[in-house]
């Protein structure tokens, strides 16, 4: 399993904002000058983490983005899923029914994929964005 570049900008432009005050509120344009992430690419992540519940977003002059909880309470994997969706290793990870996969009517190892989809899901539980800015 590999990150995607939007995931792992995420992941560095969120534990940027962990070693923040709590409460400060942050730009686009100040995370991406503090952790070299392109200002586009920046703007982009602070609306999907908002739309995900990760980030608060303020309109105006005192505008900005804060964390929406502690970064305790923020997991790797919460950051991830916001950015790819649900965590699956397999094309046919999570498909009750049939999946495009070619091997998908005769493979013995479909039914536990679930079961390594939610030990990697686990792992990235147990690592907080707190951990990680520190």
């Amino acid at each position: 399993m590999r990150l995607t570049h939007l995931a792992d900008y995420a992941v560095v432009m969120l534990t940027a904002a962990a070693r923040r005050d709590a409460g400060e509120r942050l730009s686009a344009a100040v995370l991406a000058e503090e952790t070299g992430v392109p200002l586009p690419t920046a703007q982009k992540l602070m609306g999907i983490l908002a739309h995900a519940g990760l980030l608060t977003s303020t309109r105006g002059a005192q505008g900005g983005y804060v964390l929406t909880r502690p970064a305790a309470s923020i997991s790797l994997a919460d950051i991830v899923e916001a950015v790819e969706g649900p965590i699956a290793l397999t094309l046919c990870s999570g498909a009750e029914g049939p999946s495009d996969c070619a091997l998908d009517a005769h493979c013995r190892i479909k039914p536990h994929m679930g079961a390594v989809g939610n030990a990697v899901r686990g792992a990235l539980h147990a690592v907080s964005l707190q951990e990680l800015a520190s």
